[in-house]
């Protein structure tokens, strides 16, 4: 990407349906409201030939205290102080309003490259708002309307000089993109790059710390905290070097109960977070010390091993805890009891306000990661499925004994296999179960979910469903003949 470009603007003026346009996806979340971005979002937008990075922010709001609109105003002025340009957008049906004065104010000082635009600037309607927007002194303004699409092309010929100005630097930071793997099994583990880095997913209920833990790792307040519940509502990611693993975090919205996500806005949060663990490679489910294991924690957890992802729970404000050791062993506990289909999966405790735990939490997640992409040769499983087999063999219903006849891996992320047996629809669950658990324990896959598929020898007969036909020499003699030839 050759620059970075922060859109900002007061509330509700288009900001994120323009971002959604330029990076060509439904990322930021849309709504009537005003208000609905807080944290700040970044995305690859594509514009004609130009590539470049592009900031969604929270609208600027005229609060200067502590409150919520006064942190996301903190926010977004730091968003406009690392930008490469600023596009300031007003509302062209609304015209000026004071609000857009201070703002201009405040651009022309911490930001040498702003370009103007009149958002929803289709029709005659909007015309007195655009001729009122020279006034900011910000130039001629530039007529857009995110939502038709209108205006594209003159914003590309504006941002043009910009990016020839930023591609030496662009060129520099390019990620290295033809690596050579020295090893040749097309099967061996993914290791993360600059241009498909780790993805990781921090989810939880609100208020659990997720935005708070991001920020500790990333050593600078980039997301929006406090101690209002539910403040993320978008699922942002990010990019960062962890521990010299280059990593993709996804922050998501406090998932609640499905009864209590009334309001349209929170389901549009609630799915938008569901859609980061699906993209994810290791989710870390954030508990609270003080409520763990809470049946919403244990439903998000469930989610994330029922979609397959690498699991890691993680126990936050540790640093509030009287009795650590004691409340330890109740969480292994309480883990072990309520999420069996994880068991072994890396419990770490951590604060994320004081950043006590993060090296723990690395190293659990890096474990994690290799072990949902960890292979197991064909011949090792088939010595191990013998052995299993000698001692505990399968039933014998109705007399028939089950025979499991061969065993392989046929995928990694998450590991599957499948065990060609006989009678396959016969096998009870207990039986798959005694395999998975040996699965983990002999081969050290703790906590992954594993897939594992009985499948009958005679869904490998290529004839099985096909006609009988008479063969051709005999077709051709029957040919020949009459009735009596045969």
């Amino acid at each position: 990407m050759s620059f970075t470009l922060a859109i900002v603007g007061r509330p509700n003026v288009g900001k994120s349906t323009l971002f959604n346009r330029l990076v060509g996806k439904r990322l930021a979340l849309v709504d009537d409201q005003p208000g609905v971005t807080r944290d700040l979002r970044e995305g690859e937008a594509r514009l004609g030939d130009l590539r470049f990075t592009v900031v969604d922010t929270a609208g600027l709001e005229e609060a200067t205290d502590e409150s919520l609109q006064g942190r996301m105003r903190r926010l977004t002025e730091r968003a406009v102080e690392m930008a490469d340009a600023c596009l300031f957008i007003i509302d062209a049906r609304a015209g000026v309003l004071p609000a857009d004065e201070i703002f201009a104010d405040i651009l022309r000082k911490k930001n040498a490259h702003v370009i103007l635009a009149a958002n929803k600037a289709e029709g005659k309607a909007a015309d007195a708002g655009v001729l009122e927007a020279y006034a900011l002194g910000l130039g001629e303004p530039l007529r857009l309307s995110a939502e038709h699409g209108e205006g594209m092309g003159e914003l590309m010929h504006m941002l043009a000089p910009i990016a020839k100005e930023f591609e030496q630097r662009a060129a520099a930071d390019a990620p290295d993109t033809d690596v050579t793997v020295e090893d040749g099994d097309p099967d061996a583990p993914r290791v993360p790059t600059n241009a498909k880095p780790l993805q990781v997913a921090v989810v939880g209920r609100p208020n659990a710390g997720k935005s708070t833990l991001i920020n500790q790792l990333l050593g600078e307040d980039r997301l929006l905290t406090g101690p209002e519940a539910g403040i993320t509502r978008d699922a942002i990611s990010l990019r960062f070097d962890w521990g010299g693993t280059p990593t993709r975090i996804f922050d998501t919205a406090g998932m609640r109960k499905k009864a209590k996500v009334q309001e349209k806005l929170e389901k549009l949060s609630v799915s938008d977070g569901l859609r980061a663990v699906k993209f994810a490679e290791v989710v870390v489910v954030l508990l609270d010390a003080a409520i763990p294991f809470e049946q919403q924690d244990l439903r998000i957890a469930d989610l994330a091993e029922r979609e397959g992802r690498a699991v890691v729970v993680a126990v936050n404000k540790w640093d509030a805890e009287p009795e650590k050791q004691a409340k330890l062993k109740e969480l292994k506990e309480a883990f072990n009891r309520l999420l069996p289909q994880l068991r072994g999966a890396p419990l770490v405790t951590i604060s994320a306000k004081t950043g006590k735990g993060m090296d723990r939490l690395h190293q659990a997640v890096m474990k994690a990661h290799d072990v949902w992409n960890r292979r197991v040769s064909t011949a090792r499983l088939n010595n191990w499925l013998a052995e299993m087999v000698s001692q505990h063999p399968p039933p014998a219903p109705g007399g028939r004994r089950i025979r499991l006849r061969y065993m392989t891996q046929v995928k990694t992320r998450p590991p599957g296999f499948v065990v060609m047996c006989s009678l396959p629809d016969k096998l009870p669950a207990s039986y798959t179960r005694y395999l998975v658990n040996g699965l983990r324990e002999d081969f050290d896959m703790p906590g992954t979910p594993i897939r594992l598929t009985m499948r009958s020898q005679a869904d490998q007969n290529p004839y099985k469903n096909k006609k009988k036909s008479t063969p051709s020499r005999l077709r051709k003699h029957l040919g020949k003949g009459g009735a009596d030839d045969k």
